[in-house]
């Protein structure tokens, strides 16, 4: 489990100029709440956390995958996630799917849409470019059940949605891929927004926005 160390920089998207984004492996056993990872820092709430995006997991596979390309070590908690996981298809797990980690139960909500504080933090300027065009985002997961996590927990999917929709497959429909934007409308684990914004895009409503 990783947590915030506070940054101030230029680049934070936040108006007070503060990001959680760099985090670090921590210590022992950290709670998990429906709001959130406990010690955890978040400065731009309009944008991050809350309980559809409580938690954030990368997959360490794919954290490899980026070192190898940028020519750097990119250790735990570089893409700004609390779980990085290992051994786990994080792309490929399926939206509403659960998953048993120590005491804690969470479930897989949306993936993550990369931001300009993410290339300032990484100073790569044309991060969100490439990030988006590799289409391993991590994904998001909200706690269905309250608990302790800590460094080594194996995640044991407990249950998988039919409908198979695939965090790979949402961010890809949203970024890359608009045939795919029907897909969407069968996981309705999904957060609702991201379905409202399905509709918009394929003319099934009026709202303007």
């Amino acid at each position: 489990m990783n947590l915030a160390v506070v940054t101030e920089a230029e680049w934070a998207g936040d108006a007070s100029g503060l990001s959680g984004i760099d985090k670090r492996p921590a210590a022992g056993r950290v709670a998990v709440r429906v709001d959130g990872v406990v010690g955890d820092f978040i400065a731009e709430r309009a944008h991050h956390g809350g309980p559809d995006q409580a938690v954030y997991a990368y997959a360490t596979e794919d954290a490899d995958w980026w070192a190898a390309e940028l020519g750097r070590a990119l250790p735990p908690g570089r893409f700004g996630e609390n779980l990085s996981t290992l051994g786990v298809d994080v792309t490929g797990a399926v939206i509403g799917e659960q998953w048993a980690i120590g005491s804690a139960l969470l479930q897989v909500t949306k993936p993550r849409t990369p931001c300009r504080t993410f290339a300032g933090f990484w100073g790569v300027p044309d991060l969100v470019k490439r990030f988006t065009a590799r289409a391993a985002p991590g994904a998001y997961l909200r706690v269905l059940r309250e608990g302790e996590v800590a460094a080594g927990d194996p995640v044991e999917v407990r249950d998988r949605p039919a409908h198979g929709v695939t965090v790979g497959e949402v961010f890809r429909a949203l970024n890359r891929e608009p045939e795919l934007l029907p897909r969407l409308l069968e996981a309705t684990e999904l957060p609702e927004a991201i379905r409202e914004k399905a509709r918009r895009r394929l003319g099934l409503t009026t709202d303007p926005r």
